[in-house]
C-alpha cells in the first residue's frame, strides 16, 4: 500500500478513498489513474493513450446526450474538458441524464456535471460555462485553454481537439457547427433522439448522408445557407417517424388560446424557455440520448486515440452500392422491355431512379421483403401493373433526347428475381389483372407499404 492510499484509508471508514471534500483536497496518486485507466490504456495502446490524456475536448448542451458523452470521455481518461449549457436540471430531466439526482434538481447542468465527474475522475480538468451558446460569444465560449506549465514558467495554451455538439436547439446548433467548421475545429454533431425507439437504427456519417432524420435534414439546410454542404459529422437516427409511434406532443389548448390574444403581447414564444427555443414538448425515452451520447464520445475517443478504422463505419444491413445498381439495371430492363413492346421508344429509356432510392425503397419501405413471399434474397423492384392513364404515361415525352420512364415510387413493389419474373410476364406483357394473381393480404400490403411511403418521403 503506497503512501497515498494509506492517506485515504485513515480519513475513511469506508475503505480506501475519502469522501468526496477529502479527494478534492488530495493529490490522486498517479499510480491510482494509471490502475483506473488501465483497460483503456491496453485498448488504444501507449501512443493513442497518451494523446487522449493530453486532449481537450469541449462539449456544447449537456442534457440527456451531452451529459453521457461528458461522463464517457471523462471514463476514458480525456485530459481536459470545458462543459458548456446555460440550462438547469428539472425533475424530467432525471429520466435521460447522466448523473443527475434528486438533489441536484435546480442546480446548473454544469454545476451538476462537474461535481459527479470530479467523483468520478478527479485528475481530469474539467470547466463549467453556465451559459446558452451564442455566435457572438463563440471565440470565447471555444478559446483555447490556458494552464500553467509543470515545466517553465510560460503557461500551455492548447486548442481544441474535438467539439461535441449536443445542442437540441436548431439555430445555435446551425451557429456551432458553422463556426467550427469555418475554423477547422474536429466536430461531431448529435442529431435528434427524441421520439426515437430503435437503437439499431443509428449510424455515424457525414451530415450530406443524413437523408432520414428531420433535425439532420433542417441543420442542413441552415448549413447550406452557410456555404456548407458536407465535412461535419454526426451521429443520427434512420427510424421514422410513424402512425402510433410518440411524436411531438402539442401546445395545451390553454397555452394556445392565450397566444392568439390580440389585447396583450403574449403569444406562443412566451411559454418557452428563451426566444426562439421550441415550446412543445418532445418525448424522450430515456436509454436513447444516452446511447447518442455514448455513440458521440465512442467517434471522439478513437479519433482523439488514433484508433483504426480501416474502412470506416459500417452502416448496419444497408444494401451494398453494387446491389443497388443491380437493381436499378433491372427495373431499367424492365422499363425498356415495356416500352419497346408498346412502341413507345426506339433506343432504351432510363429510370429516374438512382441506388439511394433503391435502398430507400427496399429497406425503409418494404424492409428488405418480399410483398409477395416475404422471403429476403435476391430482391429487385419492378413496376406493379400498367398504369391507369394508359401507356402513353410510362415515358416522360417532355425530355428531349433519350426519354425517361414516368415512374414513381408508389408505382413499383418488391419482389424476388424469381417472383419479378413471373409477374413481369403474366401481369405487364400478359395482360393479367393484379387482383386475379394475388390474395388481398397481398394487395392490402401494397397498399399499406405505398402509403407509409408517402408519409416517409416528406422526411428525405
Amino acid at each position: 500500500m503506497n503512501s497515498t492510499t494509506r492517506q485515504f484509508s485513515n480519513n475513511s471508514t469506508n475503505g480506501p478513498f475519502p469522501a468526496q471534500s477529502l479527494r478534492r483536497q488530495i493529490p490522486y496518486d498517479p499510480s491510482l489513474i494509471t490502475e483506473q485507466l488501465s483497460r483503456n490504456a491496453s485498448f488504444l495502446g501507449a501512443d493513442g493513450f497518451s494523446k487522449l490524456r493530453s486532449s481537450f475536448v469541449i462539449v456544447v448542451g449537456c442534457g440527456g446526450v451531452g451529459s453521457h458523452a461528458v461522463a464517457a470521455l471523462a471514463r476514458a481518461g480525456v485530459g481536459r474538458i470545458r462543459i458548456i449549457d446555460f440550462d438547469q436540471v428539472t425533475l424530467s430531466s432525471l429520466n435521460r441524464h447522466s448523473v443527475a439526482t434528486l438533489e441536484d434538481v435546480g442546480s446548473p447542468k454544469v454545476t451538476c456535471l462537474k461535481k459527479h465527474i470530479q467523483s468520478i475522475a478527479p485528475f481530469i480538468e474539467i470547466e463549467a460555462i453556465n451559459r446558452l451558446f451564442k455566435l457572438e460569444d463563440a471565440d470565447e465560449l471555444l478559446k483555447s485553454w490556458t494552464a500553467p506549465s509543470s515545466t517553465s514558467s510560460n503557461s500551455v495554451v492548447q486548442s481544441p481537439s474535438y467539439v461535441i455538439d449536443a445542442i437540441d436547439n436548431l439555430t445555435t446548433k446551425i451557429q456551432l457547427l458553422a463556426y467550427t467548421s469555418k475554423h477547422k475545429i474536429p466536430v461531431i454533431s448529435s442529431m435528434g433522439a427524441g421520439c426515437k425507439s430503435d437503437p439499431t437504427r443509428l449510424l455515424i456519417g457525414d451530415i450530406s448522408s443524413s437523408t432520414e432524420d428531420p433535425l439532420s435534414r433542417s441543420t442542413r439546410r441552415g448549413l447550406r445557407i452557410e456555404g456548407i454542404s458536407s465535412g461535419v459529422a454526426c451521429v443520427y437516427s434512420t427510424e421514422k417517424p410513424g402512425r402510433g409511434k410518440a411524436s411531438l406532443l402539442p401546445l395545451p389548448e390553454s397555452d394556445f388560446q392565450k397566444s392568439k390574444e390580440t389585447d396583450t403581447s403574449k403569444n406562443v414564444n412566451d411559454f418557452s424557455i428563451l426566444p426562439d427555443f421550441r415550446v412543445r414538448i418532445l418525448p424522450v425515452l430515456g436509454t436513447m440520448p444516452a446511447i447518442f451520447g455514448l455513440v458521440v464520445a465512442n467517434h471522439v475517443i478513437l479519433s482523439l486515440g488514433d484508433h483504426v478504422r480501416e474502412e470506416g463505419y459500417v452502416a448496419g444491413n444497408k444494401l451494398a452500392e453494387k446491389a443497388c445498381d443491380s437493381v436499378v439495371a433491372y427495373l431499367q430492363s424492365c422499363e425498356e422491355k415495356l416500352a419497346k413492346k408498346y412502341k413507345l421508344v426506339t433506343n432504351g429509356v432510363k429510370v429516374p431512379f438512382d441506388s439511394a432510392d433503391v435502398g430507400y425503397l427496399i429497406e425503409e419501405v418494404y424492409r428488405n421483403k418480399s410483398v409477395v413471399s416475404g422471403l429476403t434474397t435476391r430482391l429487385v423492384l419492378v413496376r406493379w401493373t400498367i398504369p391507369l392513364q394508359g401507356i402513353e404515361s410510362m415515358v416522360d415525352k417532355s425530355i428531349d433526347g433519350q426519354k425517361c420512364s414516368s415512374l414513381k415510387f408508389n408505382e413499383v413493389v418488391c419482389m424476388t428475381r424469381e417472383e419479378a419474373n413471373r409477374h413481369e410476364k403474366r401481369i405487364l406483357h400478359g395482360g393479367e389483372k393484379v387482383e386475379d394473381v394475388y390474395s388481398k393480404e397481398t394487395l392490402d400490403l401494397v397498399q399499406k407499404r405505398w402509403s407509409e411511403e408517402e408519409w416517409y418521403r416528406q422526411f428525405r
